[in-house]
């Protein structure tokens, strides 16, 4: 074997040690379980299930693209095949090296320019300006939580009974006991509540303010037409409105290491009483413990 191959069998087990290597050893998180969850919704060849406020908007503009490259395509497939058989070699003829003007294909470039135009301010702007400016106002009873990313595994900060969080930073981070970095001597995040599943209310606005503790993960609801990269140092708020109950996932659309297939989290929709059930089920203090009943 010479020195190439042995370079490249070395490479290829190298990369087969690095795909195989589990990065859990490092105590780095795992993501929640949810190998045994029922997903709610019909999922087939097309987009997933819409259960967004702004879902039919953003799903218009997906329609519009793809229906756009398909004219394009047949377009241009037509036109090459016509290329291919009008001016292939034949006896007697003689091919003409000068420059040609063609003025039906300088209107449909123009026409193409013009249509992706209106494409980018009538329809994308607009909808990505809803989303990322248009916060919903306090008048509009939002429910406000944070959303920390790490590897591999989601985990959702929602303020208590009074309404406020708790401070955070990230001297305080526990990966087991206190992953949000929430600040033991601030009163504020003594209700505060930490999960790995993400539970949120029917019609009623959410507001997310999302962050990573190590790389870039990206925060993505399908069913909601929710993607936003999470990013270290930064906070970035994003919002929707869920229109169905039901469970769903929570999944990151970011390569962010070698589990990253495991960065799962629930996504559960209740009722306005489900949910507040939730939050009073959270944040109740643990029963003591009591040795009696252990007794012999």
């Amino acid at each position: 074997m010479n020195v190439r191959m042995r370079v490249i069998v070395g490479l290829v087990l190298a990369l087969a040690v690095l795909v195989c290597f589990d990065s859990s050893a490092f105590g780095q998180a795992e993501g929640v379980d949810t190998s045994g969850m029922t997903i709610d919704g019909n999922y087939g060849y097309g987009l997933p299930p819409d259960i967004s406020v702004h879902g039919p908007g953003i799903d218009q503009l997906i329609h519009i693209l793809h229906w756009f490259m398909v004219l394009l395509f047949v377009g241009w497939g037509i036109f090459m095949v016509r290329c291919l058989i009008k001016y292939r070699q034949r006896a007697g003829h003689k091919a003409v090296h000068g420059s040609v003007k063609a003025k039906p294909a300088k209107f449909l470039e123009v026409g193409v320019v013009v249509f992706e135009t209106v494409l980018l301010l009538g329809f994308s702007i607009p909808i990505w300006g809803s989303i990322k400016n248009d916060l919903p106002e306090p008048t509009d009873n939002p429910l406000r939580l944070r959303v920390l990313a790490e590897q591999f595994a989601w985990n959702f900060h929602y303020p208590g009974e009074d309404g406020k969080f708790g401070k955070t930073a990230p001297k305080f981070i526990d990966a087991a006991m206190n992953p949000a970095g929430i600040d033991p001597g601030d009163p504020n995040g003594e209700d505060d509540i930490v999960s790995g599943a993400m539970h949120i209310p029917v019609n009623r606005p959410i507001i997310c303010d999302i962050s990573s503790k190590d790389v870039i993960h990206s925060f993505s609801l399908p069913v909601l037409r929710i993607k936003q990269d999470a990013i270290p140092g930064m906070r970035i708020p994003t919002w929707f409105q869920a229109t169905k109950t039901g469970t769903y996932q929570v999944a990151c659309a970011q390569l962010c290491g070698n589990n990253h297939y495991k960065m799962l989290a629930p996504l559960v929709i209740q009722s306005a009483e489900d949910f507040a059930a939730w939050q009073v089920e959270k944040s109740a203090p643990a029963e003591d413990f009591d040795e009696d009943e252990f007794e012999d």
